[in-house]
């Protein structure tokens, strides 16, 4: 049945098809013996594939002189050196020459999945994947590959990376100034999130051990739980921060396996936690790939929740986490040396005045740089409901047509199921309350995984029907969901879908779609130039002025409804945008927007967000909330005074800056001798926001 659509996953493009090399007949447990790959230090051996690349050569020179054994590179079709390090044009042969224990993949987006499997296919250990926007459908071919085989882990994409503060081993591109040599274990979906952790930790003189971007992908190579095993046995760990956000059910896969640690482990490690997006809006990307909850999932609530019944000291900061594990530490009797790291890491919290640095205007290598933002900002693409019906009836003449108000609504669809990392089958009886949106408790939604490369089985559609409650006499219901499922995975691999789903009734024997909402990977076009045809049907009419405007400018922009919402955030960083409007929200405030600059945001960025906050006629202070990693606090520093002095503001800026070139940032805006409002730490800063937001 399922053989015309075996051969529709050959999407087109040459890095969509699906290598020979691997078998497909071995277990989905084979892959979970590559987890002790993760446990890096100062023997790790590391080769960067785009060796000679700029971002490469940058990160490189940077984890050299830190300490990392960087033994060389790959660069397609090049021989020689690079760096002083030879450069190889083939995985296979660095592999074979310099005996790699990991690779940092450094290619762009629609070249990374090859990359990725050229690794795999060389079994390179550990293969770190830093890329955004790599198309879903080719990270869901990679885990095909990847669940066949026990040689090699991968970590990402859209993720910083992976690195070890003790043994001084960086494959990614953390900020280093942030680290200190110590005892706490960090896993993080949040690159932003995850470095104001290391902050804190080390200024609690904590430091870390391992830390583990496991990325805001809808498909990591590595999961919250599989990380949680790997820092169990690390002996360098004493404590452990997990970071997770929503989107998936990775958090409550990670509290069921803390609760098994709990049951079996004599003196279990301190846990600390905390989950971003109190604030999402349903239907939108909260700025991650991953960073949406789809159907059945759980929302951020029912994450923390789930994590604080399993024993996880829960936090709504970051810059909490020092104090928490150290207290926790204390209590469990491991106070000892607490105070031995991280004091020189960052400075001290008043360290501001040092160099004077003008006012600069961007020219034209920042402007380039936002025209790359431009076209390599990425968003889903939703199709209207008619659009949807008539994709249905061209797939397989699919019986569609408005709800007449007779027979039982069920939901039906083809989504991502986080937790096996492949595509499956949702399906749920609906209630009458839920029969008007998809928004279901987590228990009243199935999910049937099955192999992307094989399809569901016949079995697996006999379970669907009977979870349905479809009439099973005579089979004839049976077949026409057998018929509309066909359909749906036909669009699925042709269309490459991240979620179909549609609202079905049986009447008289016969199965009738009666709803659709249909969401296409725009990554696919935007990164590989594949599914141009759908952007012909988008409905440009139909989506927000002032997000698609943020959109051309590497800007994700959320309006957030409500009259008393007064505060508009800049923040640079998905994970630490949701955790500022969450954290405004438990201290008081209301924020107006979610806006995520990005993690490469220029002086130009920053005026255009101060731009689209302004747009907003509620907006009373502006709260600029920034954790530099890649991203300079100087830069964001030029971009605010810039926005002062061209956009003539009325309403108050409440300035935080930390990080990367953090002091050079305050220091600017304490020289600037504009209104603004300058702190270092969150909560005072937070407090000012909310105050002017009330008194303005």
């Amino acid at each position: 049945m399922y053989r015309t659509i075996r051969r529709c996953r050959q999407i087109t493009g040459k890095n969509t098809r699906l290598s020979r090399r691997f078998a497909t007949t071995t277990t989905l447990h084979d892959y979970a013996e590559t987890l002790p790959n993760l446990r890096i230090g100062s023997h790790t051996r590391v080769i960067f594939q785009g060796f000679t690349g700029k971002q490469a050569t940058a990160d490189a020179r940077d984890s050299i002189t830190w300490g990392t054994k960087i033994v060389g590179g790959v660069t397609p079709g090049r021989t020689g050196e690079h760096l002083g390090l030879p450069v190889l044009p083939t995985v296979r042969q660095a592999m074979e020459q310099l005996q790699p224990d990991a690779t940092a993949i450094y290619v762009a987006a629609r070249q990374a999945a090859g990359a990725i499997e050229e690794a795999i296919a060389a079994e390179v250990p550990l293969v770190v994947a830093v890329a955004e926007h790599i198309p879903l459908h080719d990270m869901l071919r990679i885990h095909s590959i990847l669940k066949t085989q026990s040689k090699s882990r991968l970590v990402g994409p859209n993720a910083p990376g992976i690195i070890s503060a003790v043994g001084r081993c960086r494959i990614g591109f953390q900020p280093l100034p942030c680290f200190a040599p110590g005892r706490i274990g960090i896993i993080a979906k949040s690159g932003t999130l995850s470095y104001e952790t290391v902050a804190s930790t080390t200024r609690a003189g904590l430091g870390q051990s391992l830390c583990i971007g496991v990325g805001g992908d809808i498909l990591p190579g590595t999961d919250l739980r599989e990380a949680l095993q790997v820092l169990e046995s690390d002996p360098d760990t004493d404590a452990i921060a997990i970071i997770g956000e929503i989107g998936g059910t990775g958090e409550l896969d990670a509290a069921a396996w803390i609760k098994d640690y709990h049951a079996r482990a004599k003196t279990p490690k301190p846990i600390a936690g905390l989950v971003a997006g109190l604030c999402e809006v349903r239907g939108h990307v909260m700025g991650h790939a991953g960073a949406f909850t789809s159907v059945g999932e759980p929302d951020a609530k029912a994450k923390i929740a789930a994590l604080e019944d399993v024993g996880v000291t829960m936090v709504n900061h970051p810059s909490k986490f020092g104090a928490v594990l150290k207290a926790r530490l204390h209590a469990c009797g491991h106070g000892r040396g607490l105070d031995e790291v991280g004091g020189n890491a960052l400075g001290k919290a008043g360290q501001r005045r040092r160099l004077h640095t003008v006012l600069r205007r961007p020219g034209q290598r920042e402007h380039q740089r936002q025209q790359e933002r431009e076209r390599e900002q990425r968003r889903h693409l939703h199709l209207a409901e008619d659009q949807c019906m008539d994709l249905l009836r061209a797939a397989g003449q699919a019986n569609c047509g408005s709800y007449s108000g007779h027979g039982d609504r069920r939901l039906l669809g083809i989504g991502i199921d986080r937790s096996t990392r492949s595509p499956c089958i949702i399906a749920a009886p609906l209630a009458a309350a839920a029969a008007a949106s998809d928004d279901l408790p987590v228990q009243a939604v199935k999910r049937f995984p099955f192999d992307f490369r094989r399809g569901p089985d016949e079995l697996a559609i006999e379970r669907i029907a009977g979870h349905l409650q479809l009439t099973t006499k005579g089979n004839a219901a049976v077949e026409s969901l057998r018929q509309l499922i066909k359909s749906l995975m036909t669009i699925f691999y042709e269309r490459e879908a991240f979620s179909l789903t549609i609202h079905i009734v049986e009447r008289l024997g016969a199965i009738k779609v009666v709803g659709a909402r249909f969401g296409f990977d725009d990554a696919a076009f935007r990164s590989a130039g594949r599914q141009g045809h759908l952007q012909s049907l988008r409905d440009l009419a139909g989506e927000d002025e002032a997000e698609a405007q943020a959109a051309k400018s590497g800007i994700v922009y959320i309006k957030l409804e409500g009259e008393s919402k007064t505060i508009g955030t800049l923040v640079n960083g998905a994970g630490l945008a949701m955790n500022t409007v969450d954290a405004l929200g438990d201290a008081g405030g209301r924020a107006a927007n979610f806006l995520d600059t990005g993690g490469k945001a220029t002086s130009l960025t920053i005026k255009e967000s101060f731009e689209l906050i302004l747009r907003d006629p509620r907006v009373r202070v502006i709260f600029v909330n920034i954790f530099g990693g890649l991203t300079l606090g100087d830069m964001i520093a030029r971009g605010v005074m810039m926005a002062f002095e061209e956009l003539s503001l009325a309403v108050p800026v409440v300035v935080r800056i930390r990080g990367t070139n953090e002091a050079k940032g305050q220091k600017l805006i304490a020289d600037s001798g504009l209104p603004l409002f300058a702190f270092d730490g969150f909560e005072e800063a937070a407090s000012k926001a909310i105050e002017l937001s009330r008194s303005s």
